[in-house]
């Protein structure tokens, strides 16, 4: 999942800071910028939205992605910490474990593909549970390499190394030397109360193979049936389950009440998004039929950006539903790193989400 991030720092740093501003000559410019400043401190000031709460899943802390198009990791493997969490059973997974194995074999293919195919890290909520599958998963404390991994940096030095081998072997080499140096040795067992687990023989107690169904909601494919969706980042080219909108956001919500982990993807580019503000809407005129769903996704105004896990349902001061989400870009915001994304803003702006269960009929 293709993250749309504007700044090139971690999303932590979006908290608002006060600028120094240079003296000027003229009074008139001077007394404009004290104006300004002024304003903009009324606008810090600004008291957040206060939520009734109406279910509130258990959760692990909340993580900060750092710099990289790793948000898919981050939210699936959330969304699987809630399911489990939701069973009585408390996990927390490494993201920087998957992360190796998927660039260790990205590394690979490049070779063999003369550099050419390009170092892509994008995914959707499908491909981590692909990766899953091939390379297993470990907790969070066996394989922990703090929140300042740099995904981009990882990748350009794995293209440099990659690139400048002579044979495979060697390739191989230097791979794992760039991975040793940002991630550190992989595990080979992992032990979770006294028994050990291969990563692989772990994947399988907290994410069993075709657990977790992809679904979503357009209209230039039949209902109730499956398609490859046409995202940039589904590389895996998984199949999605097609089903009307309506009926998306009542199996959300049933799941979430039922205290079932959902990753959500989708976007994330409209105004109305703040991680600042913690709060996700759109304006009120805003029609979310099926119609204009589908209208926006073919003319790109809808696209596919983002990931979080949703972890609850809340309502605003005026009855108003909202989905609570699980972010990771840090705890900076006035929720603690969570997000309220009003009901009207899910059912536009949705792309997909994964949850475990059948297919519905």
């Amino acid at each position: 999942m293709q993250d749309f991030i504007i700044f090139p720092c971690n999303m932590s740093n979006f908290a608002w800071r006060e600028r120094h501003y240079v003296m000027v000559k003229k009074n008139v410019l001077f007394y404009f910028v004290i104006v300004m400043l002024l304003c903009g401190c009324g606008q810090h000031n600004v008291k957040p939205e206060v939520f009734t709460t109406e279910v509130m899943n258990g959760y692990t802390p909340v993580k900060d992605q750092g710099r990289g198009s790793t948000c898919w990791i981050y939210a699936m493997l959330a969304a699987i910490e809630t399911e489990h969490m939701g069973r009585g059973d408390s996990v927390n997974l490494s993201p920087f474990y998957v992360e190796r194995c998927m660039l260790d074999s990205i590394a690979r293919y490049e070779y063999f593909a003369g550099g050419r195919s390009g170092i892509n890290f994008c995914g959707t909520g499908m491909r981590l549970v692909n990766a899953i599958e091939r390379w297993g998963v470990v907790p969070y404390d066996s394989y922990y390499m703090g929140e300042g991994v740099n995904v981009n940096v990882v990748c350009s030095k794995l293209r440099r190394a990659v690139a400048g081998a002579p044979r495979y072997d060697a390739a191989v080499s230097r791979a794992q030397q760039v991975l040793d140096s940002a991630f550190g040795p992989v595990p080979f067992n992992v032990y979770m109360y006294s028994a050990e687990y291969t990563p692989q023989e772990f994947a399988r107690s907290v994410c069993a193979p075709g657990e977790y169904i992809a679904l979503t909601s357009f209209t230039h494919h039949p209902f109730y049936r499956s398609f490859i969706l046409e995202v940039p980042d589904n590389t895996d080219r998984d199949m999605f389950y097609n089903i009307p909108i309506d009926s998306l956001e009542a199996r959300v919500i049933t799941a979430v009440r039922n205290h079932r982990g959902v990753c959500w993807e989708g976007d994330i580019s409209e105004p109305g998004f703040s991680f600042r503000q913690g709060t996700a809407t759109l304006p009120a005129v805003t029609a979310t039929t099926q119609q204009s769903r589908q209208r926006a996704f073919e003319q790109r105004q809808t696209t596919d950006d983002h990931c979080m896990s949703i972890t609850g349902l809340a309502r605003d001061s005026r009855g108003r539903r909202y989905f609570v989400m699980k972010n990771s870009w840090g705890t900076d915001n006035p929720y603690g790193g969570l997000m309220y994304m009003s009901e009207d803003y899910f059912r536009m702006k949705t792309i997909a989400v994964y949850l475990s269960g059948e297919q519905p009929s």
